[in-house]
């Protein structure tokens, strides 16, 4: 049996633990692993701690049946006789070395980032268009656009916005209606013919640079479309903020758009609609650009 416990260390940590040890109370983990991997899972987390602190507890052949490891700096791990006993510091064992991993080396560049970005008096936004797609499916060959969202941004002007239903024959899956709210009846009544929403999005967008989140999925969706109308690719700038994203920022749980947008403080009230998820894009590229993060 193996106990470990951490306090302030980073997400990314927690969530690498939860592969071998089951997290029973926050910060708490419990597993039964070979001492091979107990020891690489100790140097792993020595490795990404940041400014956290962690003690690991396991089983031992000595005469209390277990020993522990410990990186908090008011306790001292002392061996009486063969018992393993934990000190009580009265002043902890130096000064901490703010910046010994590359936790904290990230973790302190995106804070001085984001302090400089705040002392800039003004940002100059690049114009850009933020699209998002509805689809029927994952396959861009067998699949259809339903809804098609873009925003416009020019500095200076008004935020002008593309919103598009696409009429479709073939029935829309449950947990797709479900997700999107989108229904075969609601596209047919408001929806449009697929060529017609491609020519209105082409002339929406017309040669601004397009950024999207997992912008590649609705590019294979809008070639495979285009070229299903028998019409020319888009040949716009291309730009997907998620490895951007997973450049700036590496210790995030996951990269879903969700969990983006809350570390950004972005707010999308109704994600999985395409206005919606393409004005929240947008406001993440605005972030990302005034951090320094995005060029474009």
């Amino acid at each position: 049996m193996i106990v470990v416990t951490l306090t302030k260390v980073p997400r990314s940590l927690r969530g690498d633990l939860t592969k071998w040890y089951q997290e029973i109370q926050t910060g708490v983990y419990v597993g039964n692993v070979s001492a091979r991997i107990r020891d690489m899972l100790w140097d792993r987390i020595m490795k990404n701690i940041g400014h956290g602190e962690a003690t690991m507890v396991y089983n031992a052949n000595n005469e209390l049946g277990y020993t522990f490891r410990t990186t908090r700096k008011d306790r001292n791990v002392v061996d009486f006789d063969g018992i393993p006993l934990m000190m009580h510091l009265n002043e902890a064992t130096g000064p901490v070395k703010h910046g010994f991993s590359n936790a904290a080396k990230f973790h302190q560049a995106k804070v001085m980032t984001r302090k400089l970005a705040k002392k800039k008096a003004v940002v100059s936004q690049p114009p850009m268009i933020a699209i998002d797609l509805e689809t029927t499916g994952l396959d861009p060959v067998e699949d259809e656009i339903m809804a098609i969202g873009a925003v416009k941004h020019v500095q200076g002007q008004p935020v002008e916005r593309f919103y598009q239903l696409i009429q479709i024959d073939k029935p829309i899956p449950k947990n797709v209606v479900s997700l999107t709210g989108l229904t075969s009846e609601l596209l047919t009544e408001k929806g449009i013919g697929l060529a017609a929403g491609l020519r209105g999005l082409k002339a929406f967008i017309g040669d601004m640079t397009l950024i999207g989140y997992n912008l590649h999925f609705d590019e294979t969706f809008l070639t495979a479309s285009f070229k299903r109308i028998g019409s020319p690719d888009l040949d716009n700038q291309m730009v997907d903020l998620m490895p951007v994203v997973k450049k700036a920022n590496k210790f995030l749980d996951n990269y879903r758009l969700e969990t983006v947008l809350d570390d950004y403080g972005v707010e999308n009230k109704t994600p999985h609609q395409v206005l919606a998820d393409a004005q929240a894009t947008l406001d993440l590229a605005n972030k990302l650009n005034e951090t320094g993060v995005l060029k474009i």
